[in-house]
């Protein structure tokens, strides 16, 4: 065979590879308003970057007559390429291969960018399509899965790992993604769940579709299981190369700055249009957020889930940072369970990759009811207090309003080693709010004035100089608990500021092997 007769072999075997499943698969792909494993790859990389390896790879199935069916590449298509500049490992599964199902050589393929994204200190992203394990394998698909949960365990908290959920995600194909970092779904395509409608329904009798089930908006909403939701697969990996850039390529870089002209200085002005007067009134935090960071741009995570936290990415003075915030618009910025989890995974997610956190704290406590106690708020809620306390990274923390009871110690107060600590004007630092405190403090004065008709009266003056005596951000200051009482305008340049003073922080806690969190 000659040379020519050999590089056209080679470009057959490619054309065939990158013809997936053949024309009337990816057709129906197409048709069923999705993109294929490749033109997904296209869009998340930087233009004519990306380097495929494995692409004439095929499974090893002799049973049920699978040696008669084979397809280079196998359903999987991996490789690295570069996202704004930087190179990154990712598989994209194609479902027009077996129904981009997991056989033993689809895993190794899988496994194999992780390992060298690993080695490599480079971020790994997963296109999940798939129908699942590959029955006709039998214990090797399962196999394949534990090898690709493993390495999802090991590369955790070393390189980011993201998981986009683009088609069906079933069985224990859920796993990998629920260990990754961030999970994207695309809404009315993307689903999630360990046990599909037809199997709930024959053991549970329930009927259920597979949207409600699993769909996008069920775990954006109500589960809390993906971090982002986007209306199309383009917005969705436009989404994936936004949030890259907030992020170092594994946990001994630093993050990328950016080169924003926001002036370092700008005074925040909106921030006093933002709050109230009110003690009492709801307001958006995320107001305050936009006005603070560079350029406005605020990168919120998980913001249909749990919202009266919110989390997310942005810069101040082009340096990364996570934000945490009280959101007083829901549920008055109380803590519960859901939230507690939120800001705890998010917290430790930052801490892993050495992304500074500023906390934007009004909370007037954790949310009471039984359903909370029962549903175990005090374990939760210590989830969120020690993610904060176990973080070393530089941790700014400002008080705009409340600050009341142990969840102002929780929302990364100076007592669990906040560097600095900073507070308005506004702000009400006590061990619970005027209102119930008054009861306790005031009993005989409250009686008094009940007998004498002046009830609402005096409960006013009461609630005034219990404010005016201790819920006040001076009392913490005079103890140290608070650096700086600052005007609100001035909030940007202090954060910068202290981000500045902290870069070179070093911090190591007691020799061990891993602390017990309380899952």
């Amino acid at each position: 065979m000659s040379f020519t007769q050999k590089l056209q072999e080679l470009n057959e075997r490619k054309r065939q590879s990158e013809a997936g499943g053949g024309e009337e698969r990816l057709a129906k792909q197409h048709a069923a308003g999705k993109l294929t494993a490749r033109e997904r790859i296209e869009l998340l990389l930087d233009p004519g970057s990306f380097v495929e390896l494995d692409q004439f790879v095929t499974h090893r199935c002799t049973d049920f007559e699978m040696d008669k069916q084979k397809f280079l590449g196998d359903g999987v298509v991996t490789g690295y390429g570069t996202v704004n500049g930087r190179t990154i490992f990712l598989f994209s599964q194609d479902f027009t291969v077996f129904g981009g199902s997991l056989s033993g050589a689809h895993a190794t393929k899988i496994c194999k960018v992780m390992d060298l994204a690993l080695k490599a200190g480079a971020p790994v992203v997963g296109l999940n399509d798939s129908g699942g394990a590959r029955i006709q394998e039998g214990v090797e698909s399962l196999g394949g899965y534990a090898e690709i949960f493993w390495r999802n365990t090991q590369a955790s908290g070393v390189v980011p790992q993201l998981s986009v959920v683009l088609g069906p995600c079933a069985g224990g194909a859920v796993y990998s993604p629920a260990i990754t970092d961030f999970i994207f779904m695309v809404d009315q395509s993307s689903y999630m769940f360990v046990t599909g409608p037809d199997v709930i329904k024959t053991v549970t009798h329930e009927d259920v579709t597979k949207e409600a089930l699993g769909g996008a908006e069920t775990h954006a909403e109500k589960s809390g299981v993906t971090h982002f939701v986007r209306p199309s697969e383009t917005e969705c990996l436009k989404t994936v190369r936004e949030l890259l850039a907030y992020l170092p390529s594994n946990n001994l870089d630093t993050a990328p700055r950016s080169d924003s002209k926001d002036p370092l200085d700008r005074p925040c002005v909106e921030i006093a249009k933002v709050v109230p007067d009110s003690p009492n009134k709801p307001y958006d935090m995320l107001g305050i957020i936009r006005d603070v960071v560079d350029d406005g741009q605020f990168l919120e995570v998980h913001g249909g889930y749990a919202k009266n936290l919110v989390v997310g990415f942005a810069r101040l003075g082009g340096k990364s940072v996570g934000i945490v915030g009280n959101q007083p618009n829901h549920l008055a910025g109380c803590l519960d369970i859901d939230a507690s989890v939120k800001g705890a995974r998010f917290v430790r997610f930052c801490d892993s990759f050495n992304i500074p956190l500023v906390t934007f704290v009004d909370v007037p406590g954790f949310l009471p009811g039984t359903q909370q106690e029962y549903g175990g708020i005090i374990k939760h809620g210590a989830k969120l207090l020690y993610a904060f306390a176990e973080a070393t990274v530089p941790k700014l923390t400002v008080i705009t309003r409340k600050a009341y009871g142990g969840a102002y110690d929780v929302m990364a107060s100076k007592h669990i080693r906040a560097d600095f600590n900073f507070a308005y004007p506004t702000a009400e630092i006590a061990v619970m709010g005027p209102e119930g405190a008054i009861n306790i403090l005031y009993r005989k004065e409250i009686a008094a004035a009940e007998k004498a008709g002046k009830l609402a009266e005096e409960r006013t003056r009461l609630a005034d100089l219990y404010r005016k005596t201790f819920a006040n951000p001076y009392k913490a200051a005079e103890l140290g608990y608070i650096d700086e009482v600052i005007v609100p305008e001035e909030t940007r340049r202090r954060l910068i500021t202290g981000l500045r003073t902290l870069e070179g922080k070093r911090e190591r806690g007691p020799s061990r092997k891993h602390g017990n969190i309380p899952l």
